[in-house]
């Protein structure tokens, strides 16, 4: 068996080939003039802090050392356990550990993400330079899923906030943060892709999303800026190898951050007000079929009874384009920027009725339940899974006398009792002028549908 020796050997030059000739380079040379993030990291890592969160636990008959006993168990058997050895020490455990960014050393407010604090009973959070702080919670948003804590302490440093609206797609960005709990780590990458969302439906989402490395462990660290800015908190990950990174990772942005903090510092929660709309985006199909002007906003669908839209005066087939100056493209977005609003603040919407632009005024409140109210239908033919009756007297429209589960009516939501008033933005009085409504369409119907003595729009393929 032949064995190779490895041999490192300290070299004073390297001597490189260029275009034929050969030309020595220092290996000092080399070190010069290489770009390097450590400069802005010495600055940057003291903000980013690993935090520590722990919870009680019911002890007593409900746990058999360290094992909890369920409850439907405990019941059955009529469990009554004496307190195991040590069991006194488990009443307080470990409930799970993430990272925080400090964004002003003044206040000692630190951000992370609501799931990293959540239930918490008890929050360290711990600096770069082995210092820990008890946390107290001022505020959390489960709709952002951000939190805003506090802690005392002399000698903190801050993150600037970066204007999140200027990122770019490709821009370089570096993720900090404590994975796994292994301690701080840095990773690079850059903006993959911006305004993602879908992960949770439920939540206010307009995620930027990176390449650069993101664990568990990770949520509420900071993503900055080759300046060192903040421009989001690592907030969440899709993987598939168990909870690594696959270089999909999603920061809510720092405007987002900024706007949540207000609320949190002010009220503890977010108070969110509501418009009192339904909304749809405008995609060039449904533009075409409604026979509007293809334009980024909001498509109205439905005015809600005693809404602040409502009071302001706006219309469903209106295309709401931006609030109080900030552009909303699609319907998250205005969900986005009206999510964040306060309830009572005025506020300015342009929108386009009928290819005119305008700007009405809005007071952001609650909106209130719909009335009652529709006529006794007639049996009909059937649209979709949707059975029809021609209105009874001079009434125009046609009336929903039953929808089937499952169907394509039921889908785009329809249901018993509304009246269609228009297809496409074409007046229906009867089953005739419906059909041929229909048989018109190219693809998606618009249905301009009474429901409750309040007009709506409904998308239908």
């Amino acid at each position: 068996m032949i064995r190779h020796a490895l041999r490192i050997i300290a070299l004073p030059a390297l001597l490189v080939l260029v275009s034929g000739q050969s030309l020595a380079v220092s290996a000092g040379a080399l070190q010069q003039g290489v770009p390097s993030l450590a400069p802005m990291l010495e600055t940057v890592t003291p903000a980013v802090v690993s935090i520590r969160v722990s919870k009680t636990l019911e002890a007593g008959n409900t746990y058999f050392y360290g094992q909890q006993i369920p409850e439907e168990l405990r019941r059955f058997f009529n469990f009554n356990l004496p307190e195991a050895p040590g069991e006194s020490e488990r009443r307080r455990q470990s409930f799970g550990s993430g990272s925080g960014v400090i964004v002003s050393a003044a206040k000692g407010y630190v951000i992370t993400n609501h799931h990293v604090v959540a239930d918490a009973d008890e929050i360290t959070v711990t600096l770069n330079d082995n210092r820990n702080f008890q946390a107290t919670l001022l505020g959390s948003d489960p709709g952002t899923d951000i939190a805003l804590l506090k802690i005392d302490g002399a000698d903190l440093t801050e993150i600037t906030l970066a204007d999140s609206d200027a990122v770019r797609v490709g821009d370089f960005v570096v993720a900090i943060g404590n994975p796994f709990g292994i301690g701080q780590t840095v990773t690079a990458g850059i903006v993959s892709a911006l305004g993602r969302s879908g992960l949770n439906n439920d939540n206010y989402e307009d995620y930027i999303q990176t390449d650069a490395a993101i664990n568990r462990g990770n949520s509420g660290g900071a993503l900055v800026d080759m300046s060192g800015h903040l421009v989001g908190i690592n907030t969440a990950i899709i993987s598939g190898n168990g909870g690594g990174s696959d270089g999909i990772g999603f920061a809510v942005p720092a405007n987002m951050v900024a706007s949540v903090m207000k609320h949190l510092e002010q009220d503890g929660e977010v108070r969110r007000g509501m418009l009192g709309v339904q909304i749809s985006d405008l995609t060039p199909d449904l533009a075409t079929t409604l026979k509007l002007e293809p334009r980024p906003g909001a498509l109205v669908t439905n005015v809600l009874p005693d809404s602040a839209a409502e009071a302001a005066g706006i219309e469903v087939y209106d295309v709401i384009t931006a609030v109080n100056g900030t552009t909303v493209d699609s319907g998250r977005a205005l969900r986005n920027v009206v999510g964040l609003l306060r309830q009572g603040e005025s506020v300015d919407l342009k929108l386009f009725r009928n290819g005119e632009p305008m700007t009405v005024t809005a007071v952001i409140g609650n909106s209130n339940g719909l009335a009652s109210g529709g006529n006794r239908p007639s049996p009909a033919a059937d649209f979709g899974g949707a059975r029809l009756s021609e209105v009874a007297g001079s009434a125009p429209g046609l009336e929903v006398v039953e929808v089937a589960p499952q169907s394509r009516a039921s889908a785009a939501g329809l249901r018993a009792g509304d009246v269609i008033l228009e297809v496409n933005r074409t007046p229906v009085n009867d089953a005739e002028a419906f059909n041929q409504a229909v048989e018109a369409g190219s693809g998606l119907l618009a249905l301009t549908v009474l429901r409750d003595d309040r007009r709506m729009m409904i998308i239908m393929p």
